[in-house]
């Protein structure tokens, strides 16, 4: 289960026939400057070896986010998917992400073990 999952209160049952249940719209936060903006690159193994880079940290629009993970991918020349506010590119392409984030203005460092 995710956070935004977690921050949900989804009704089960309820008994009043007048019940209205009121969604609260999710607005996209502003997409700050690409400068004020800290990324951190990860590095995953997935079952049978494989060898995933993480880009979190991300701060904005899904539509910004999208096209930075579409950016990184024709860069690094490999697949990959945008998902849970997470970019996922295939491969151990760390250094490469990181230097093309800093080229693109943003703070980005890697991360983890």
């Amino acid at each position: 289960m995710s956070k935004k999952e977690k921050n949900k209160k989804d009704v089960v049952y309820s008994t009043n026939p007048d019940f209205k249940f009121e969604y609260e719209e999710e607005n996209d936060a502003e997409t700050p400057e690409p400068n004020q903006q800290q990324l951190k690159v990860y590095l995953d193994r997935l079952g049978g070896g494989k060898m995933l880079s993480r880009v979190n940290g991300f701060i904005g629009k899904t539509e910004d986010l999208e096209a930075l993970g579409k950016m990184l991918k024709q860069k690094c020349g490999v697949g990959g998917t945008v998902k849970d506010g997470e970019i996922l590119i295939q491969g151990d392409h760390r250094d490469k992400i990181v230097d093309l984030l800093v080229k693109a203005g943003y703070k980005a460092k890697k991360a983890g073990g």
